[in-house]
């Protein structure tokens, strides 16, 4: 895919839409925005507006979680 295009070119038309729908199959097989940009060459911002403009639900954040295990922990109590 990274190949097909040139670095900073304007994707659209037909490419696009194939573009979001590979983009789109494979985020939603657990490829993160960071690791689809990477592979395609493109920015963060691009492929989250490609996934966005598919119609995608996109993922949550990940990371830290110790606020919710503390609040739960709290109304546990």
């Amino acid at each position: 895919m990274a190949e097909t295009l040139k670095k900073g070119s304007r994707v659209t038309g037909a490419a696009r839409e194939k573009l979001a729908t590979e983009l789109k199959k494979k985020y939603d097989s657990g490829a993160s925005i960071r690791a689809l940009a990477e592979e395609t060459g493109r920015s963060y911002g691009f492929v989250h507006r490609m996934l966005s403009e598919s119609g995608v639900s996109l993922r949550g954040r990940g990371g830290a979680t110790r606020g919710k295990a503390k609040a739960a922990a709290a109304a546990g109590s």
